[in-house]
């Protein structure tokens, strides 16, 4: 396992982070505290859960596991926003809620502080100043050390940068993978040029780059979660990717799989990690059998060759202002 600095800071992350949003969920305990093991054993100390999944039982997982262990060894990731409760107060980013939120975040993990504290989403019914100023506090405090943020567009992110100055937000959580690269339009460019660490969510987009999708299938697997998707109108669905772009870039997967002798999800993983400025992706395994194949992704590398053709081959087509800028740019 090699490790990497988030942003701009001087804190260090393993180039792998272990999302735990199944954990207390579909992935039972016994199944959550093997792989944590295994990630632990294997160096990585980059792990990534929020409030919200399972109902604050993924926390409440790791918070277990981590009694015991040396704390100052791992970095633990957690969000505020989601609705933990009923009430009118018991989501968003008001002072109110993320100082309930952060406190019982600290309960459930077990710890008396958090290395990483994202808001989950921007919220638009509260100033970003609130928002920002009381997240400020936490840190003051010692119960935060590092601020980040999650799917947002890219003036939100700018605006809080902004408003934040030198003390604001290390790092974006973002979707992006080899199918989804609207995030190079603006909040990669912002990231690189604020110093934010980039940790992609969804890297395998759901099970399209893990392997199990080629060129010339007719439905998902019935057992995918891209099947489900569709039931639920989510844009992983089938219907949304079934196109020629996704089927060139998973041709170029399979083919540089073969010429390394690694498996199609590693070889997807392992592109992100090498793409700059990304910091660590977020494996979100659901069995560990799904952990062993993405912890493969770590240790390695692709030639400049196969980094380009999958670059190319997976490149979107860009929309108004984005082509004319870039075509002057050129």
């Amino acid at each position: 396992m090699e490790y990497r600095n988030l942003g701009r800071t001087g804190l260090k992350v393993s180039e792998v982070c272990l999302g735990a949003m199944h954990f207390g969920g579909p992935t039972d305990e016994q199944t959550s505290v093997r792989i944590l093991d295994e990630f632990a054993e294997a160096g990585g100390t980059f792990i990534d859960t929020a409030d919200v999944y399972n109902a604050g039982e993924s926390e409440a997982v790791l918070g277990r596991w981590l009694k015991g262990r040396d704390r100052d060894a791992f970095v633990i990731a957690t969000k505020v926003y989601g609705g933990m409760g009923d009430g009118p107060n018991d989501d968003g980013l008001s002072r109110k809620h993320i100082l309930s939120a952060v406190e019982a975040s600290l309960r459930r993990l077990g710890t008396d502080y958090i290395d990483l504290y994202y808001t989950h989403v921007w919220d638009t019914a509260t100033p970003i100043e609130e928002t920002l100023a009381t997240l400020d506090t936490l840190v003051t405090a010692g119960k935060v050390r590092y601020l980040g943020a999650s799917n947002v567009t890219g003036w939100q992110l700018q605006k809080a940068v902004d408003v934040a100055g030198t003390h604001g937000y290390s790092a974006l959580q973002p979707l992006y993978n080899l199918l989804d690269r609207e995030a190079e339009w603006e909040l990669l460019a912002i990231c690189r040029n604020e110093g934010l660490g980039v940790m992609p969510w969804s890297p395998l987009r759901a099970g399209w780059l893990a392997g199990r999708f080629h060129r010339g299938m007719e439905a998902p697997p019935a057992d995918s979660r891209v099947a489900a998707a569709a039931e639920r109108g989510l844009l992983e669905a089938w219907d949304y990717y079934n196109n020629e772009r996704t089927w060139n870039v998973l041709d170029a997967l399979h083919e540089i799989a073969a010429e390394t002798g690694h498996s199609v999800s590693q070889v997807a993983l392992r592109w992100l990690i090498q793409t700059d400025p990304v910091t660590a992706p977020i494996i979100g395994p659901r069995t560990f059998e799904h952990y062993v194949d993405n912890i493969g992704a770590a240790g390695w590398s692709l030639t400049d060759e196969q980094f380009t053709r999958l670059t190319t081959v997976s490149e979107k087509p860009t929309v108004y202002p984005y082509d004319l800028l870039r075509n002057f740019q050129r």
